[in-house]
């Protein structure tokens, strides 16, 4: 029955600072180092800045995290940092410095500014399955990597999966590795976790479950990129679960009419209910969907588009994200401004910066104050908030008939 469980030796605490990881740089003021910008959000135990690193100019985002929101959580942060420290790939958002002073750590983390997905495709006036095709290959890349080094995501979705830059030919990046963990040899997980929409059969019928996870959630992901609604959804979360435990999901007609054979065989091979028969992101990458050239030019962007308006409205958090920040300040840059007021400038819904947030940023009911490095801090430590329940999409289908 041990076998079942992430060991033990990984639940154990360890105080923050006390754990002689050479990775962490030790600093008294971290703004020796980093002009910050401005807020760009808060989370459920940390806060998002964009800064300036002094030295090379260079824009990046830096979650800063109090300590004291940390006591009893020590070891969800430590996991993600010790996850985030390993990953070097093309299209995963990368860890690049961490700094710690008495009181806070500092993530310094690549700057992703291209938006997020379904905005993307939305935006697009054409669309079609080559470009799913090779979006679902870089997410398999990325994916396969992270099980190489022995990591499962385990809460794939498109709200983290962002773009790189605002560039047309921009390449997509894994966000968010909050719940991640790394396998130890042979090692199962049996936690629940995931967004419920897109997790396992074997995670909700609460079985051990390991990387096969994510090749389903990639699966889910590959569905409403060829359609733009959910493959399963109910009011109910019982019934939903139901339809998930039985991999109970169509290729409904007309959306799917105009998709091919080969892209519903490939999607059939991923959510697939036995996770030992299910395909591998190797299996999946050599798949003629992927690797071959079955993959339709057809345009389906007006369907698709207009299921993703429909289907997928944005939560109520999200608004109050300062998303614009990012991108206002690379104007600057390119302007060669440094004067342009904050206040004067809006931007239209296409230009949304969005930074890795591996919480919530739900700030109502906290008393904020500022932090040694220029960051805000709530209070109670915010650290009780459930950040599962991060989700920047709802999912809220209307009839499709």
């Amino acid at each position: 029955m041990g076998n079942h469980i992430v060991s033990n030796h990984q639940k154990r605490k360890m105080p923050l600072g006390d754990d002689g990881h050479s990775w962490k740089k030790k600093t008294s003021d971290v703004k020796e180092n980093f002009d910050f910008k401005e807020i760009l959000g808060t989370g459920a135990f940390s806060e998002v800045v964009l800064a300036e690193e002094k030295r090379t100019q260079k824009l990046v985002a830096i979650k800063c995290i109090p300590k004291k929101a940390l006591e009893g959580k020590e070891n969800s942060i430590e996991n993600e940092i010790a996850v985030l420290h390993k990953l070097k790939h093309a299209n995963i958002v990368s860890l690049e410095d961490i700094f710690e002073s008495k009181s806070h750590l500092y993530l310094v983390m690549q700057l992703v500014s291209g938006g997020e997905l379904f905005d993307r495709i939305v935006e697009k006036g054409f669309y079609t399955e080559k470009d799913a095709s090779k979006l679902i290959q870089q997410i398999l890349d990325a994916v396969k990597y992270l099980h190489d080094m022995g990591i499962v995501h385990r809460d794939l979705k498109p709200e983290n999966l962002l773009y790189y830059s605002m560039e047309e030919d921009s390449k997509i990046m894994i966000s968010d590795f909050g719940l991640s963990k790394i396998e130890g040899s042979g090692s199962v997980m049996s936690t629940a976790c995931g967004t419920p929409g897109y997790v396992a059969p074997e995670v909700l019928a609460q079985k051990p479950y390991s990387k096969a996870v994510d090749c389903w959630s990639i699966g889910v992901i590959a569905y409403i990129l060829l359609c733009g609604y959910p493959p399963f959804y109910d009011e109910n979360d019982a019934k939903l679960f139901e339809q998930i435990l039985k991999a109970e999901y169509e290729f409904d007609s007309p959306y799917w009419d105009d998709i091919s054979d080969s892209a519903k065989d490939f999607i059939v091979h991923l959510m697939e209910k036995d996770p030992r028969i299910r395909y591998t992101c190797d299996q999946a990458l050599q798949h003629p969907w992927i690797a071959g050239d079955t993959a339709l030019d057809k345009n389906i962007h007006e369907s698709v588009s207009a299921q993703i308006r429909k289907n997928f409205a944005k939560s109520k958090w999200r608004q109050a994200f300062n998303a614009t920040a990012v991108v206002r300040h690379m104007r600057r840059l390119q302007l060669g401004t440094s004067q342009e007021a904050a206040s004067q400038t809006t931007l239209p819904s296409p230009l949304r910066a969005h930074l890795l947030l591996s919480e919530g940023t739900e700030t109502e009911d906290t008393t904020e104050s500022p932090c040694e490095g220029g960051c805000s801090q709530s209070a109670d430590g915010g650290a009780e908030r459930d950040h599962l329940s991060n989700c920047t999409y709802r999912c809220h289908p209307t009839s499709r008939v």
